[in-house]
């Protein structure tokens, strides 16, 4: 259903798309899609299945050879002069490696206003695809959200070596690039044969998954070719490991079951 264009208040909406797939767009992020005046599309990290759900009269402006300082004119132009409602469409949960830091930084001393709207992030996507929890009872119990320093520096505290140290599922983004200094990395902590979900352009038409063992990572991702849109998923709860929660054991009372 199409909303009426003047339905929506005059702000920028920051969606996240989810990682690519139509149907795990949230509910919200659809409504936005199907009202708004103008949507500022991120095309090279976006299928363009995604637009199905804009007014056919809509402004799309693909954003993918736009500068921030060419973007944010835009973002002020169709607010604030032409009082259109504006979704600026991310790829995943703009709260993960999504560069929305720096634009509502700037919409807010342009006194623009705006709202944020989450998206399903690729980890979560992966792990359904991969059919597993990334914590398992008794193997393990935590979830590490990280990159490898590229061309954005990671602080030294964070540095990758230090994080796999924990032996956690450890979802590795915007590393295909330097993927064999990430192994490395990893290896020194990890066993050569822990298991990696090498995940590209979840969600997408043409989307790959390979498992593989650590050691083998660098190896597979260059032979697939797979620089781009690529997530590794490491994480013991790959292997075949057993482990059972607590919550639904008939030994352990709760709340709503003595």
């Amino acid at each position: 259903m199409k909303a009426h264009q003047n339905s929506l208040e005059s702000k920028v909406y920051i969606v996240g798309a989810g990682p690519g797939d139509p149907d795990l767009l949230t509910l919200k992020a659809q409504k936005l899609l199907a009202a708004a005046d103008v949507i500022l599309f991120a095309d090279s990290l976006i299928p363009e299945q995604l637009l199905q759900f804009c007014r056919e009269d809509a402004e799309i402006i693909p954003t993918a050879d736009k500068t921030l300082e060419e973007i944010l004119p835009l973002m002020i132009e169709r607010v604030r002069s032409q009082q259109k409602s504006l979704v600026r469409l991310q790829s995943g949960d703009p709260s993960l490696y999504s560069a929305t830091h720096e634009q509502m930084q700037l919409l807010a001393e342009a006194e623009i206003p705006f709202e944020v709207i989450p998206g399903i992030s690729a980890f979560q996507a992966a792990a359904a695809k991969l059919n597993i929890e990334l914590t398992v009872p008794g193997v393990v119990q935590t979830i590490i959200l990280t990159r490898i320093s590229g061309r954005t520096e990671v602080p030294e505290k964070e540095e990758l070596a230090s994080l796999a140290a924990h032996q956690a599922s450890l979802c590795l983004y915007l590393s295909a690039r330097h993927v064999e200094k990430a192994q490395a990395k990893l290896l020194e902590h990890y066993p050569p044969e822990t298991p990696v979900a090498i995940c590209f352009r979840i969600g997408w038409p043409d989307e790959k998954i390979r498992l593989v063992s650590l050691e083998q990572m660098a190896e597979c991702t260059q032979q697939e070719d797979l620089m781009r849109t690529t997530l590794y998923v490491i994480s013991p709860a790959l292997s075949t490991a057993k482990g059972r929660s607590r919550l639904y054991n008939p030994e352990y009372s709760r709340l709503f079951r003595q």
